[in-house]
């Protein structure tokens, strides 16, 4: 990965590493939401939750707009594919890496240990 692959995969996992912020992406994926009716939702301020909205859309996993007053937020399911993505090439690393330590036990298992002195 590129250096800004690299720096994309962290805004996208750091946006996603909040409770509040994966139930938002859960809401604005079923549909668009005003981020007032999404703040309606949450046991904590207006401002809050737009500071929550701001992290997903600098991470490119919601866009928002205007419509008159409200700013209207939506889910980007390319950018959710696209963490999809990752984590199926970081799954693919590991299921080589425990594939191979799986070889060496079996390997280390068939080599005799009995020696005759």
């Amino acid at each position: 990965m590129t250096e800004t692959d690299e720096e994309r995969a962290d805004a996208l996992f750091h946006a996603l590493a909040d409770r509040t912020r994966r139930d938002i992406m859960r809401r604005v994926l079923a549909g668009e939401h005003s981020v007032s009716a999404l703040a309606a939702k949450y046991e904590m301020s207006f401002a809050a939750v737009q500071k929550h909205v701001a992290v997903l859309e600098k991470a490119g996993l919601l866009t928002k707009r205007r419509n008159g007053r409200e700013q209207l937020a939506s889910g980007d399911v390319s950018a959710v594919r696209s963490v999809a993505s990752m984590l199926t090439e970081l799954e693919q690393v590991w299921r080589g890496r425990i594939a191979r330590i799986d070889e060496l036990i079996a390997s280390d298992t068939t080599t005799p240990t009995d020696r005759e002195d």
